[in-house]
């Protein structure tokens, strides 16, 4: 028995997202989208061709006409227009036309090259997400943002193009490391932050059933992640207003993924770059002193950094300035009025930006103190 939720587009049904805990539903899944004498391609990374990509494969073989499998090397430095170009490939020379269909099976890495690599081979086809992560199934895999990373720069091509499905199997949580996993929970704690105080308040409360990934626990956390965003893309689905909400931590995370030549995960960045942000939520006297301690410290619990050493703050600053989200010069910074409440703020200031990449800077020189 799967739960399922629709999201809407332009106030009209657009998708389903599916959660159950397996493969099992994948079938008539697909069947109820005419599959039968269609071409599916299975796109993954070597990760989720490893753990998923037989019993993805086999689950779509009974329901289409032909399944091909196209793996690339995982990773975030993958992430780019040359991997987008060898599909691009093995679809010409697979005979796929407009008919047919892409499936992203991984992580968010995986979903946004697949969408982007939809939304483009032959001016559009159908694709569908299946989601294997945590920030995937709490974020990314909905809302229709496709994309990919051009010269180290975070998602700086790209379209909105809006999936035919999102499977999410949360029994895949279990497969994933401890570092991959909490990374993930940076996404998941980050809609709670700037949407939904309670919810927020039910991830603390609930801690240990995270931490042993308690499968009734998990698939409840990612339905009412998935709802926040829902709610958001929903009524801003290309991000012309609220959806900005959702880069809260973004700008500074990004440029400390860039700065570290992505050997840290995106949610770890983005972790960092939350708290930036809620020190700048204080500074601006939105968040009091101990809200502000209160938000940096509650990342602790959950393996993610409040702190980083070998970086330098003014490149973090200058990276900042390359971030999609500028706007006629100026960074649309998402701040916070307090837990459960956020709001873009277009006044936040180069020193403001520095004295917060300073706060989460764990220099040498701290460290001999």
């Amino acid at each position: 028995m799967a739960n399922r939720m629709t999201i809407n587009y332009e106030k009209k049904p657009c998708y389903d997202i599916v959660f159950t805990r397996d493969f099992s539903l994948l079938a008539d899944e697909l069947s109820a989208l005419q599959t039968k004498e269609r071409r599916v391609a299975v796109i993954c990374d070597s990760n989720t061709e490893r753990l998923f990509g037989n019993v993805v494969t086999e689950a779509v073989s009974g329901v289409c006409k032909k399944v091909v499998l196209h793996a690339f090397p995982a990773g975030e430095m993958y992430k780019t227009l040359d991997t987008v170009k060898e599909i691009y490939k093995r679809l010409i020379e697979e005979k796929f036309d407009r008919n047919d269909l892409l499936v992203a099976l991984g992580g968010g890495v995986v979903g946004d090259i697949t969408g982007y690599a939809a939304a483009t081979y032959l001016r559009g086809i159908d694709f569908i997400q299946i989601p294997t992560t945590l920030i995937a199934q709490s974020d990314s895999s909905i809302g229709g943002k496709t994309g990919v990373d051009f010269d180290g720069y975070k998602n700086m091509v790209g379209a909105f193009y809006m999936p035919k499905l999102v499977y999410m199997n949360v029994g895949t949580l279990r497969e994933l490391d401890d570092r991959q996993f909490y990374a993930g929970f940076a996404e998941v704690m980050k809609h709670g932050l700037i949407k939904d105080a309670s919810f927020y308040e039910w991830l603390l409360d609930h801690m240990y059933e995270i931490h042993e990934r308690d499968m009734d626990v998990c698939e409840e956390m990612v339905m009412k992640s998935s709802s926040i965003k829902k709610l958001v893309v929903e009524k801003d689905p290309t991000e012309k207003g609220d959806r900005a909400l959702l880069n809260f931590g973004h700008t500074i995370g990004h440029a400390i993924e860039k700065a570290k030549h992505f050997k840290m995960l995106h949610g770890e960045c983005i972790a960092l770059g939350m708290v930036a942000a809620a020190y700048i939520s204080w500074k601006h006297e939105c968040l009091s002193m101990e809200e502000y301690y209160e938000v940096r410290d509650m990342f602790v619990p959950f393996q993610l950094p409040i702190s980083i050493d070998d970086i330098d703050p003014e490149e973090i600053l200058s990276l900042t300035k390359s971030d999609k989200k500028m706007d006629a010069g100026q960074i649309k910074f998402v701040l916070l009025k307090r837990v459960g409440k956020a709001f873009v703020d277009r006044t936040v200031t180069d020193k403001e930006i520095l004295d917060a990449v300073k706060e989460i800077y764990f220099s040498d020189e701290d460290m001999r103190e």
